[in-house]
């Protein structure tokens, strides 16, 4: 709501003076975090709740203030010990363990095309699963193509009609990153890359697939943090989106 929609609401008193001075804040205040209400109104989706480094408690506390409006809630990197409580707590929401992520109030599917989520290896899959999840809760198709890497380049061939016919690509691989070259050469729709922290010494912990995701010769390929499906997906469901209002 607007603040002169809302100041007109509180004048005509449709709203009272707590109810007002929270539209117009936009933010829940919990003293250890400020909940951010608004967000979907300003950038389509609503704020994401990173796991790593909260309580129990903080999780739940924080769940509780997005599901008053009955938001759609994305908590990532939860882990499985994390999860108990919180399932236990919100029995409506899905824990997905592989993704490491819980959900409360996904979004129904709302795109007729779909984001394609490509793994060079099965050690990947983690990574495409925190992507695959993410880009599910917000409404879009997923196709999983996984363990199609450079090593084994005919595995990708068997697939390149589905991958081709995506809005967007997520490519996401570990080792070298090569993968992410390839299939930028071969699609005209634009490619996420992911460098994840799967590999041996050299990979410095995924330092090397990102340096070479960053200097891929393929145009059209952007990139993102290392193991960061969460952020891959949320740019390719924007991408999405835009391309489901354009038809």
């Amino acid at each position: 709501m607007q603040t002169r929609a809302v100041l007109e609401a509180f004048l005509d008193r449709q709203l009272s003076l707590e109810e007002a001075i929270k539209e117009i804040d936009g933010f829940c205040e919990l003293g250890f975090a400020k909940i951010d209400l608004k967000r979907t109104e300003r950038n389509g989706y609503p704020e994401i709740v990173y796991g790593e480094g909260k309580t129990v408690e903080q999780l739940i506390e924080i769940i509780n203030a997005l599901n008053k409006d009955k938001k759609t809630i994305l908590a990532t990197r939860i882990s499985s010990k994390k999860a108990q409580p919180l399932i236990a707590e919100f029995p409506k929401g899905h824990y997905h363990e592989a993704a490491r992520c819980f959900v409360v109030n996904q979004m129904e599917a709302n795109s007729i095309q779909y984001i394609a989520i490509v793994t060079a290896g099965t050690s990947d899959i983690p990574v495409a699963e925190e992507a695959a999840i993410t880009a599910e809760t917000f409404g879009n198709q997923v196709k999983r193509i996984y363990d199609v890497g450079v090593a084994g380049i005919h595995r990708l061939f068997a697939h390149l009609d589905e991958i081709q016919k995506a809005a967007v690509v997520i490519v996401i691989a570990g080792m070298e990153g090569a993968l992410v070259s390839v299939v930028g050469g071969l699609v005209s729709v634009p490619v996420i890359a992911v460098p994840t922290s799967i590999g041996y010494g050299s990979n410095f912990q995924g330092m090397t697939a990102l340096l070479g995701m960053l200097n891929s010769c393929s145009s059209g390929v952007t990139v993102v943090n290392i193991d960061n499906g969460f952020g891959a997906a949320y740019n390719a469901s924007m991408i999405n989106q835009i391309k489901e209002d354009l038809i």
